[in-house]
């Protein structure tokens, strides 16, 4: 009976403090979780554009990997496509013999 009496005392005393870990580990597992949902724009914008390697990219790692992927690809285009216009423009005009 002697021993009962510190060992509530003890457990009334670490309870908050286990209750207080669990709280805080659950709110990590919470924000990857919403890190990593997807919304249904994304799922159509995916769609939309998605080219065969996308799609296997999605059926192996699943959606975030791909629309990583995605978004890497067009990220690359865009730069190529700024850097030809880019080219372009630098290119001096020929100018008319008179």
């Amino acid at each position: 009976m002697c021993l009962l009496i510190p060992m509530q005392g003890l457990a009334a005393l670490l309870f908050p403090a286990v209750l207080m870990l669990f709280a805080l580990a659950m709110e990590k597992v919470q924000t990857r979780i919403d890190r990593l949902s997807v919304s249904r724009d994304h799922v159509e914008d995916f769609l939309q554009s998605a080219e065969p390697a996308n799609v296997d990219t999605l059926a192996k790692e699943g959606f975030p990997a791909a629309m990583d992927e995605l978004r890497t690809r067009r990220a690359t285009r865009v730069d190529g496509d700024s850097a030809a216009q880019v080219a372009l423009t630098a290119e001096p005009s020929p100018q008319r013999a008179s």
